[in-house]
């Protein structure tokens, strides 16, 4: 069973740097046929000023971009009101979550945030600390 890596921006952000560890993570995946993705609104997260639009853009096509439809949305909103949490400070990454709880398993998140998505995706989402 291959499951899903997951990028949040972080995570996303050191793909397009080129970071070591992961491209690295991301390359192994991507040979062993895990799905590589993350979702639309973490493109607009991660930190892009310093790429070059084509890199970003050779980044992207490389990896499912998950859309943001209706029904994640309210899913992603079920989890910020089962959590008490709330505005946009939490947003994206209840997005993030939502699509993590419902990708093929074994599902791992590279994220900077480890705190806030490991209480929103719960145990059966590996979380990674990039």
């Amino acid at each position: 069973m291959p499951g899903t890596l997951l990028l949040g921006s972080e995570g996303l952000s050191k793909l397009y740097l080129k970071d070591r560890m992961v491209s690295t993570l991301v390359q192994a995946a991507t040979e062993e046929g895990v799905r590589v993705a993350t979702t639309a609104m973490t493109t607009l997260e991660a930190d892009y000023e310093r790429i070059h639009p084509a890199r970003i853009r050779w980044v992207l096509s490389r990896i499912d971009v998950q859309d943001v439809t209706r029904a994640i949305t309210d899913r992603a909103a079920e989890l910020l009101r089962g959590h008490r949490l709330g505005g946009h400070k939490y947003a994206i990454d209840a997005v993030l979550a939502a699509v993590a709880r419902s990708a093929p398993r074994p599902v791992t998140v590279l994220t900077s945030d480890p705190e806030d998505l490991t209480l929103l995706c719960g145990p059966t989402v590996q979380i990674i600390k990039v």
